[in-house]
């Protein structure tokens, strides 16, 4: 025993403590002088089983400085304990002044290895969980660390993902604009009269205050919109609003051909990358004291035109210069293109007025037509007669408004989209015109600055007598050369941007050309449909009228018809007659 207790790996045998003769050493002098009332006999070294006694191995672990200080009384061994004592498997349990019993290492092992793993994870999945049985940890604790089950795949319907977005992220960053220009009505007195229109927006724009709004605007108003988005983008193509026109402008067709014009206009505006984020743009379509905030606008901003834009800053002058001479051949060939394809628009929107002038004169003519037919009709006796001259002359009101409403469709349909690009090819001069005068702002800033070169070189010949001036003067060709160079780089970017523009000039000229002719086909075919249509009525109409009047017989027939029928019936009374006798004589 006292082997198996002097291999003890805890080296808590109390064979091995300190004999009693050092207890006077303890630093405190306490212990020694409680020794001098313990009897001698009791101060004998312990025997070996003795102290095996769970109670001196846990009081020695606790306090080995008061070891000997207790009187310790002899036990017997308790065999039941085994071999090894209080660290075989029928230990008892750890009484409160006990130290704990030593953790099993295998257990240990494998939940340090497990509640780690799930502490550090943020959320575990809930199938996960429940395909997770706490009763198996035992056994997993023999086998080894616990292998995780696997992740089994999710019963409900598959998710489907779109390989490609609906739209692009441009495109749904992009704001949507939905303009409509209505509500044409004529305001003011005989001197101030004017053609006010409702301009309804609709919007997903952070700029502005509302999703919807509406206000009203004149003329003269989409016009200072125009001037003012060209002033503030040089280089891009504006659409402008249709020409003024003094004579017939209250006219109902003329209005309603400006209204549609204007309504084009601003939508092209809205749906332009960049001039959709005008400051002019949003206080048109949004401002409720249009007129006061425009003045304060002038006020604030005098400079208002040419002087904007790109070449705001600068200090460079925007005016003409001489005659430019076009170096890049792309443009070139575009300047030859654009006034060909004016000239030819001009020809075609010639050619379609004398097509709506026709229709209108055959409306016209229709018109007195139909008052000659109800003049006839109203002078003629018989009913037969007078009662189809009436239809017909309804008939040719009827065509008569057709040929008026086709005409006003050629207008609207193809008419107005022939316009429009004349008026866009007026633009895109504007945008070349601007291009021109950066181009000579770029020469007349080399030509300063060549100017104060040779100022400073004349300086520099005097020698060092005008040290002052000469250290002016190269400030001054520093300042010109950046501004040489900003006027360089301003051209070749208005260079660039007008290429993307007529880009896009091409681009919508093509979609707009064909919506408007397959529109104008479209019309014609509708209008020759009805015309038949209505031609096609009016001759069946006539077929039920003869119809009707045939089931009436007329007052000769009927008399011809009672003779016949009293002949048939006198005929028959002479044959019953001479049947009669007949019978008569056969009797006798």
């Amino acid at each position: 025993m006292d082997e198996v207790g002097g291999d003890s790996p805890w080296g808590d045998v109390p064979s091995q403590s300190s004999p009693p003769a050092k207890v006077a050493e303890d630093p405190f002098g306490q212990d020694a002088e409680r020794s001098k009332s313990i009897p001698p006999q009791s101060l004998e070294p312990t025997s070996t089983p003795a102290a095996k006694s769970p109670a001196g191995r846990g009081r020695q672990s606790r306090t080995p400085r008061r070891a000997v200080a207790h009187q310790v009384t002899l036990e017997a061994l308790d065999d039941s304990l085994g071999p090894l004592g209080p660290l075989g498997d029928n230990a008892p349990a750890p009484q409160p002044d006990q130290p704990p019993a030593p953790p099993q290492k295998e257990q240990t092992f494998t939940h340090n290895v497990r509640q780690p793993l799930a502490s550090s994870q943020g959320v575990i999945g809930r199938g996960m969980l429940e395909s997770v049985d706490p009763s198996d940890d035992v056994e997993a604790s023999a086998a080894g660390p616990r292998i995780p089950p696997p992740i089994q795949p999710s019963q409900g319907a598959p998710v489907r993902r779109d390989t490609q977005p609906s739209v692009s992220i441009e495109q749904a960053a992009k704001p949507t604009f939905d303009i409509s220009v209505g509500d044409p009505h004529k305001v003011g007195d005989l001197t101030s009269s004017h053609i006010v229109y409702l301009v309804r927006t609709k919007t997903t724009s952070k700029a502005y205050r509302q999703p919807e709004f509406a206000v009203t605007r004149r003329y003269r108003d989409f016009l200072w919109l125009y001037n003012g988005l060209h002033g503030n983008n040089p280089g891009i193509v504006v659409p402008p609003p249709p020409e003024k026109q003094a004579v017939g402008r209250f006219d109902t067709n003329f209005v309603e051909s400006r209204r549609a014009a204007l309504e084009r206009m601003l939508n092209k505006i809205a749906a332009h990358p960049t001039l959709q984020h005008d400051s002019d743009l949003k206080l048109f379509l949004e401002s409720e004291a249009f007129n006061v905030d425009v003045k304060h606008k002038e006020r604030k901003e005098p400079g208002l035109g040419e002087s904007k834009g790109m070449f705001s800053g600068l200090g460079i002058s925007v005016g003409g210069g001489g005659k430019f001479v076009e170096q890049d051949d792309w443009f070139h060939d575009r300047r030859i293109y654009l006034d060909a394809l004016e000239n030819q628009l001009k020809s075609l929107l010639k050619a379609m007025d004398t097509v709506v002038t026709q229709r209108k004169g055959m409306a016209e003519a229709a018109g007195d037509f139909s008052n000659s037919l109800h003049a006839l009709s109203t002078v003629e006796l018989s009913p037969s007669l007078s009662t189809p001259l009436e239809g017909l002359s309804d008939l040719q009101i009827r065509i008569k408004e057709l040929y008026d409403r086709q005409a006003q469709q050629d207008v609207l349909t193809l008419g107005i989209t022939i316009d429009e690009y004349i008026r866009l090819i007026g633009s895109v001069k504007m945008a070349f015109a601007s291009r021109q005068k950066a181009y000579h702002s770029w020469h007349a800033a080399e030509s300063e600055m060549q100017k104060r070169k040779t100022t400073q070189e004349k300086l520099l010949r005097q020698g060092k007598t005008q040290q002052d001036r000469l250290t002016q003067m190269h400030a001054d060709v520093a300042d010109a050369e950046r501004k040489v160079h900003q006027a360089r780089l301003l051209f070749e970017d208005m260079g660039r941007l007008m290429r993307a523009e007529l880009e896009r000039f091409e681009r919508e000229k093509v979609e707009d050309f064909k919506s408007a002719v397959e529109t104008f086909l479209e019309s014609a075919v509708e209008a020759q449909k009805e015309l038949i249509e209505l031609w096609e009525t009016f001759l069946m109409q006539l077929d039920a009228e003869e119809d009707d009047r045939a089931f009436y017989k007329p007052p000769v027939e009927a008399a011809a018809q009672m003779s016949t029928e009293g002949s048939i019936s006198g005929s028959t009374v002479a044959d019953s007659t001479a049947a009669a006798v007949v019978t008569a004589e056969d009797s006798n």
